[in-house]
């Protein structure tokens, strides 16, 4: 035949295909020559074509791995591998390795040839067949083929000791079973001389123990002197060039028994003693100037620090990672940081010798190495250091990359937060990373902050001025605005008058015009940001009080945002122009300074919303009734009551009220207002908890249903009637023209939070309610819930031994003459409460009270003793077909759940 004639033929070499598929211009031509070759090949194999079989095979492999489907040919690699020659039997144990995985049921087939070719005379076919086995071993052949292998690690030729080795590690692998069939051959083998067969030997060794445990505790007992002999022969060989790389003698070996070192010795005192002698061998004498000694060293330190060594060997271990730090190449640097942070839970002050140079990693152009360098320094702070490494890192910030300044602020005020002692080095920390990077702050940091301010009453003066400096020079920072526009507007007149001076400050120059100039600036630059502008226009309004002079121009200045297009600066403009306007006999006494912030509170709640965000299956860990608490700053403070928080009215531990009646002046809203809110009379039903009132004036999500028999609460706007129930006699209070201007009101206050301002500054009225709590006993059932439709009641049991634990049967009566279907209990806790919700027997209510519904609530207070229980409701359900919705809150558990 004329090859010439037909470049497709079976005939055709492989070198014309690949070359004739590299011509191809397009895919499309590709694809064609690829067409042609495989209708070819399936011709041949049709007409079972013996003298091309291997030629059309190697072609196959090739197309295979342009990725064209070949799985026509499979069978071809069987006819292969049961030829009798070796280059037949080459060609297809290589197909069988390509063109086939374990998951194909055509591997069953080869398993006859595998077994006759695994005893074969032949050393060469022996190693294709352990090769192909090692590569696409199932767990069936594994069982089949086992003892082949395993005479095999017993033959004498080290090639196929080495394969035998490799082919056993994937058996054991695939069926962990069968480890203990290779222990005694495994030891036997690290008696070799052969590197290769070491190598392989080693690698078994190590995955015998990963599968069984019988295997680790054999081979602690046989293989632990052998491998300390291979390690000194290997450290101490002279040259030879088969296995020198870089002048050091085979380091594969080295690491791969280093490898197995640390697994033996890891928990077992007595191997680990065993093996401390020629790992300080290795540590000491293995040069670190070549990237191959580098990975030894890095090998050992890593099984120095796994298995039990002693506190000398450690310090040599971390002493070698110190000098890897001051490497050039970037890799080892960073697999050093890597090991120092694990090495921080073994040996935490040889790792602090090496402080000086882990910050200047920190300033390393990699980012990786930055990144790395700053989390082993926030490891490396304690009570002592604390200082000189935070004057370190915040020096750095000045100069750091912008892309780097987030996790740097955020790791440097975590730092101060957590080991700060001094409230003024406290201070002066943040107010220098606000002017540095204000703009990274987050705004659980900056709320602290001014928590602390609110509570330092000798501080206030020194911080109010520290901030106007730093507004005057870096007014750019958000974060930095906000606090300073706070503090200007809560003690204005200290940054004036320069009162509570420190021994450490100058005295400074401000008049009151150049206090309203700094808050105008600020909410100039600052036309987007809603919250920045609303805190500006608050500290207006209070300068407007303190500084009487300015007022005229404050009211200029906040009546240019009447026209506002965001409602909420529009408002508070309006209100706040009529404020100075109208109500000038008020004024001082409704903008009068923000109470102290309770900071014990804050950080209870800003510490269990961390821990929920960090795990959200995880409850947070209950704090020891009636123990302290450790704040940062060298405040001490016991748990306090929960109380709703000024900073975040929207939180859920907003729902828990104290369990006991609490005294007029710890009612959060009395707090707030200065007014007295308490009735004498009382209603049948449940008391209200303050925070319900709160929460329904700030109309944050659905105003909740009031518990007991219902009664009438109205909202009202100026001019409309008002309607309610004769039940109670209620108090109504117009807070701004509802007041003559003439009529006093003291102790009414202006918070922080522009929603808690939003709240006072609204012509609203407000009808308040207050009814005396009922008398409790042990546990008794409760009305929870109860309206002109449905009535809740609660039974309370407990299991010995666990009081946080509650299980609750809840029953549901239906108050109407209509049935109630398809009906639903849902409930929310707070987040320091786990609740578990059963079926409920039936979805369907009858009417008239003529039968009721159960449900049974699993609740677990993870605060037991801290925190009373609390929980919102809805109930869903249909009337005639109409779907209807019911919500509520239930504070009056009793006490001790």
């Amino acid at each position: 035949m004329d090859l010439s004639m037909n470049p497709f033929s079976s005939g055709t070499r492989l070198r014309d295909m690949i070359r004739a598929i590299r011509a191809s211009k397009t895919a499309a031509e590709e694809r064609a020559v690829v067409r042609r070759e495989c209708a070819a090949i399936r011709a041949a194999i049709s007409e079972n074509d013996q003298d091309y079989r291997h030629r059309n095979m190697a072609k196959l492999m090739f197309i295979h791995m342009l990725g064209y489907p070949t799985h026509f040919g499979q069978m071809e690699c069987l006819k292969l591998i049961a030829a009798a020659g070796f280059p037949e039997k080459r060609i297809g144990y290589l197909g069988l390795t390509l063109l086939l995985d374990e998951r194909q049921e055509v591997l069953m087939l080869v398993t006859n040839s595998l077994k006759q070719d695994l005893n074969h005379s032949n050393q060469f076919i022996v190693g294709l067949a352990l090769c192909a086995l090692g590569n696409i071993c199932s767990a069936e052949m594994a069982r089949d083929l086992a003892p082949e292998v395993e005479r095999l690690l017993q033959t004498r030729d080290p090639n196929t000791k080495k394969k035998a080795a490799l082919c056993s590690i994937r058996i054991v692998r695939k069926v962990p079973d069968l480890a203990e069939n290779f222990m005694g051959s495994a030891a036997s083998l690290l008696k070799e001389k052969h590197h290769g067969v070491l190598l392989s030997a080693v690698q078994l060794c190590t995955e015998l123990c990963k599968a069984s445990i019988e295997a680790l505790e054999y081979l602690r007992k046989h293989c632990v002197e052998g491998l300390v002999r291979i390690l000194r022969d290997v450290s101490n060989s002279s040259y030879a060039p088969e296995y020198d790389i870089a002048g050091i003698t085979d380091p594969f070996l080295h690491i791969q028994v280093l490898r197995l070192m640390r697994t033996l010795g890891q928990g077992d005192a007595d191997c680990s003693e065993y093996v401390n002698d020629i790992l300080a061998q290795v540590a000491t004498k293995t040069e670190s100037n070549k990237n191959a000694g580098n990975a030894i060293l890095y090998e050992c330190v890593e099984t120095i620090m796994g298995i039990e060594a002693t506190s000398g060997l450690r310090v040599l271990a971390i002493n070698i990672l110190g000098r890897f730090l001051s490497n050039r190449d970037n890799n080892i640097r960073y697999v050093a940081l890597n090991m120092l942070m694990k090495a921080m839970s073994v040996d935490t002050q040889a790792v602090q010798r090496h402080r000086s140079t882990i910050l200047e990693c920190v300033k390393d152009a990699d980012v990786s190495i930055r990144k790395r360098a700053l989390e082993l320094v926030y490891l490396l702070v304690n009570d002592t250091n604390v200082k000189p490494l935070t004057k370190e890192l915040v020096d750095y910030l000045e100069v750091s990359d912008e892309d780097f300044k987030e996790d740097l602020t955020a790791k440097i005020c975590s730092i101060v937060e957590k080991f700060s002692q001094d409230k003024l080095w406290y201070l002066d920390q943040m107010f220098k990373v606000l002017s540095l990077s204000g703009n990274f702050v987050k705004d659980d940091v900056w709320h602290a902050l001014i928590v602390l301010i609110s509570n330092a009453s000798e501080l206030q003066g020194y911080s109010v001025r520290s901030l106007y400096k730093a507004l005057q020079a870096c007014g750019a920072q958000e974060s930095l605005v906000r606090v300073a526009v706070w503090c200007i507007g809560e003690y204005g007149e200290m940054l004036v008058n320069n009162i509570s001076m420190l021994d450490v400050e100058e005295p400074i120059t401000v008049t009151e015009s150049d206090a309203v100039d700094a808050v105008e600036l600020a909410l100039k630059r600052y036309s987007v940001d809603v919250t920045t502008r609303a805190m500006c226009l608050v500290a207006l309004l209070k300068l407007s009080s303190r500084f009487p002079p300015t007022s005229e121009r404050i009211q200029e200045i906040v009546v240019q945002n009447k026209g506002s297009t965001v409602l909420e600066l529009q408002q508070r403009s309006i209100e706040f122009n009529s404020i100075i306007q109208r109500h000038q006999s008020i004024k001082s006494s409704l903008l009068e300074r923000m109470p102290v912030l309770d900071e014990a509170s804050y950080l209870v709640k800003r510490a269990t919303s961390s821990q929920a965000t960090v795990s959200l299956n995880k409850s947070a860990p209950a704090a020891t009734p009636g123990g302290s608490l450790k704040l940062p700053n060298g405040v001490a403070k016991p748990p306090p009551a929960p109380l709703a928080d000024l900073l975040d009215l929207s939180s859920d531990d907003t729902l828990a009220t104290t369990s006991a009646p609490t005294a007029a002046p710890n009612n959060f809203l009395h707090d707030l207002l200065g007014i007295d809110l308490t009735d004498s009379s009382s209603t049948g039903g449940a008391p209200s908890a303050s925070t319900d009132i709160l929460m329904d004036l700030l109309s944050i999500g659905s105003p909740p249903v009031q518990n007991g028999p219902p009664t009438t609460s109205t909202v009202i706007s100026p001019g409309q009637a008002v309607t309610k129930h004769a039940s109670a006699t209620p108090q109504v209070f117009d807070l701004l023209d509802g007041l003559a201007p003439s009529t006093p009101l003291p102790g009414l206050l202006l918070s922080l939070d522009y929603l808690v301002a939003f709240l006072i500054m609204r012509k609203l009225t407000i009808t308040l309610l207050a009814c005396s709590p009922d008398e409790q006993t042990a546990y008794p059932p409760i009305t929870a819930f109860q309206s002109a439709t449905l009535k809740i009641t609660f039974n309370f049991k407990k299991q010995p031994g666990k009081p946080q634990e509650t299980t609750m049967h809840a029953s549901f009566t239906n108050l109407t003459s209509a049935t109630l279907t398809d009906f639903m209990f849902q409930a929310a806790v707070p987040k320091f409460i786990q609740l578990r919700l059963d079926p409920a027997s039936s979805s369907t209510l009858p009417a008239s009270g003529k039968g009721s519904v159960t449900q049974s609530l699993s609740v677990t207070n993870n605060q037991h003793g801290q925190k009373p229980i609390a929980m919102r409701i809805r109930i869903s359900y249909k009337v005639n077909g109409e779907d209807k919705l019911e919500q509520g809150q239930i504070s009056n558990f009793p006490a001790g759940l």
